[in-house]
């Protein structure tokens, strides 16, 4: 078994892009999210190492050191940051030129030959779900006899070997709370909306929806939801409670944790007298029931992407969502006490001025506790990166982020510019949070928990400095 080191690479000051986030770029308050894709790896490869560096602060200098010391170096890699990976990739390469390295990701996944090739310090690309390609790579198996590889073959050109199967036997993958106590210090995390410190894991992958911007199905999870049992999610939760009795939170990041009703509510039964409050990602369908089961036993926090107030554009992307049904489900989780961090995005398919302000009007209306507001990013992979192309709404060169990891507005209508998408997140984080309401919300949030009056007041400054400095950077 070659000595294996899984890096989510040095990036830019404040960037959360790596290999848990759901879209590369930096955020409105610091926000880090766990490893999760490599600390899966990291399980499954005996006496491996995963580093974090953008979590832990860590520069190319603090982490090049480890290249003398392993003999394999996966890299998760993101379309919006892969120049940089390179650059990462062919510093450990000069440092230790014996050393294999490896890509992974949703980005490489979807264009392995251009990735590939576009530095001769990458030895192969990993590609769709990759993590039993990886173990095969690190037990040192013949290239050519590992399904889903991209690899230079003798004559230097790339090589594909057939897809790897999707895994559906996930009560066979192991438990990645060790490689956290061992690998990672859960004080680097932070999610605005989630207790502090909190920890976060998958239970399952894919996903049942059919959104044509999400990239995790549409590359790597695929369009089914695969999960571990129910039994073997409680004892993942009892062994992380056990290692981490600091933790306040835990957080299943599956694409959509709810989209087996029957079996989250099993979960939530089994986790519920562990005394630890819970959140997940869901859907905004989750009937009124069910609901009721989750909050009894635990849960506190439901991220839930509504994406857009307007109908139409709900059915442009394919959403698969009613507004009467969202309407009704945010309306039972303000009455159950259920907290809602809502997820909307500016510049989807049929956005228009007026459309914006619907949205906006939508928001208000159903009322989250906190929101994030995003533009519509396009990534290889999905449909929306095909739409885009052949109806020409690329700006400019596909760029996703620009310098410093602040996000672009990607997309530009005939009667939409990309500046006014770029334009209406502030203006719509403005509208939402200086409300009367709203801020006297928050200020009763704080006046109850010196916790989260200290920490309402940092997200509070950085927070304006990202509205005055995405400004400074995207005028540049």
């Amino acid at each position: 078994m070659k000595k294996s080191l899984f890096l989510n690479p040095p990036s830019y000051e404040g960037f959360d892009g790596g290999a848990g986030a759901r879209y590369q770029a930096k955020r409105e308050v610091k926000s880090n999210w766990y490893p999760t894709w490599l600390g899966q790896l990291a399980a499954l490869v005996p006496d491996s190492k995963l580093v974090d560096a953008p979590a832990s602060g860590k520069t190319l200098d603090d982490v090049l050191p480890l290249a003398k010391d392993f003999e394999l170096l996966v890299i998760y890699a993101s379309a919006a940051t892969y120049m940089s990976e390179i650059k990462v990739a062919e510093a450990f390469k000069a440092a230790n030129p014996k050393i294999v390295i490896g890509m992974v990701g949703a980005h490489v996944a979807t264009v392995p030959e251009p990735s590939l090739m576009a530095s001769t310090a990458i030895d192969f690309v990993a590609r769709n779900e990759f993590d039993y390609t990886i173990v095969e790579v690190a037990e040192g198996k013949p290239f050519a006899e590992i399904d889903g590889l991209t690899f230079r073959g003798e004559d230097g050109k790339p090589v594909h070997t057939k897809d790897r199967a999707l895994i559906h036997d996930m009560d066979a993958l192991p438990y990645v709370s060790p490689v956290y106590r061992r690998d990672l210090n859960v004080d680097d995390y932070f999610i605005g909306y989630i207790k502090h410190p909190y920890m976060s894991f998958y239970t399952g992958r894919g996903c049942k929806s059919k959104c044509s911007f999400c990239l995790w199905p549409q590359t790597i999870g695929g369009r089914v939801y695969r999960a571990r049992s129910a039994a073997s999610v409680i004892e993942e939760v009892k062994q992380a409670r056990a290692l981490f009795p600091e933790v306040k939170e835990f957080f299943f990041d599956d694409d959509t944790f709810t989209d087996d009703l029957e079996r989250v509510e099993e979960i939530a039964k089994g986790i519920g007298g562990l005394g630890i409050p819970w959140s997940c990602n869901a859907k905004a369908n989750i009937p009124r029931k069910t609901l009721e089961v989750l909050k009894a036993n635990g849960l506190r926090v439901l991220l839930v992407g509504y994406e857009s107030g307007v109908q139409e554009i709900l059915n442009n992307i394919r959403k698969g969502l009613r507004l009467d049904i969202v309407r009704k489900f945010a309306a039972d989780c303000h009455e159950l006490g259920i907290i809602v961090h809502g997820t909307f995005i500016l510049g989807l398919p049929g956005e228009t001025r007026e459309t914006i302000k619907q949205t906006l009007a939508f928001a208000k209306e159903i009322n989250p506790r906190t929101l994030q507001v995003s533009m519509a990013a396009p990534y290889p992979g999905t449909e929306l990166y095909e739409q885009a192309i052949a109806n020409g709404w690329f700006k400019q060169e596909k760029e996703l982020v620009i310098d410093h990891g602040w996000q672009v507005a990607a997309l530009n209508y005939p009667d939409l510019s990309s500046e006014e998408i770029f334009k209406g997140v502030a203006d719509f984080y403005k509208a939402f949070y200086f409300r009367p309401s709203k801020i006297g919300e928050i200020l009763l949030e704080m006046i109850q928990d010196w916790d989260m009056m200290k920490r309402r007041l940092r997200e509070g400054v950085e927070f304006f400095q990202f509205l005055r400095t995405r400004d400074r950077a995207n005028a540049c």
